[in-house]
């Protein structure tokens, strides 16, 4: 079967990018204190919930993985560009990268206690989003939580430069809350909280939802 486009301008753009990328977010990500606030509140609940292994989806060089993993988590890494892997697994020699995408991931149904997709999400077509919130909701155990960052708006933009000066080629949806929510909630979840914040140079208000799977004594989730 054909690799879609956006895979292909996705993968070949981070390949591109990925030592500058890896040096230019990690200070950033260290600077950001409601979002590492947010995988911290994700964190105490997934280890309260029984503490099952938690799957960083698009974990670009690693180092929410790597936080994760110092919060406590059996945390490991899934991405697309195998450049981004290999910074990963050099920066982070004790933990585990794996390549794949989050339209096909490779657990079974029900393995994880969590999955994070920080700012992963945004280079996904809006037609193909609900395949990807469906792979979430099927790798999460009942009570499994689903933490998202995303860029807030309604519009595309297409990236062709960028960390560094690199050459890009990739699309760039930015997405109302309320359409991650009702993602979310198509796919049987239910939103716990919503976070929406302006990041000093971000190009778009950074919007953040934490989201779980019903136990199954609970009432089913609202689908649209």
């Amino acid at each position: 079967m054909t690799e879609p486009t956006y895979l292909r301008e996705t993968r070949t753009s981070y390949d591109t990018v990925a030592v500058d990328y890896a040096a230019l977010v990690r200070p950033a990500f260290e600077s950001d204190a409601l979002g590492r606030a947010m995988l911290g509140a994700f964190a105490e609940r997934v280890r309260a919930a029984g503490g099952r292994p938690v799957a960083d989806v698009g974990c670009g060089p690693g180092h929410v993985t790597a936080y994760l993993h110092g919060l406590g988590l059996t945390a490991f890494g899934v991405e697309l560009s195998p450049r981004m892997v290999d910074v990963a697994r050099r920066s982070h020699p004790g933990l585990r990268f794996d390549l794949g995408t989050m339209t096909a991931l490779e657990q079974a149904d029900g393995a994880l206690g969590g999955v994070v997709a920080w700012y992963s999400v945004i280079h996904t077509p809006r037609d193909v989003l609900p395949t990807v919130f469906g792979e979430f909701s099927r790798v999460l155990a009942p009570g499994g939580l689903l933490l998202l960052g995303f860029h807030v708006g309604d519009e595309l933009r297409r990236k062709e430069r960028g960390y560094g000066g690199h050459p890009m080629s990739l699309d760039v949806h930015l997405l109302p809350t309320e359409r991650v929510a009702a993602l979310a909630e198509g796919a049987g979840l239910v939103v716990d909280a919503t976070l929406v914040r302006d990041l000093d140079g971000a190009g778009a208000p950074q919007g953040c939802l934490l989201v779980r799977k019903p136990l199954r004594t609970e009432e089913p989730a609202r689908t649209v």
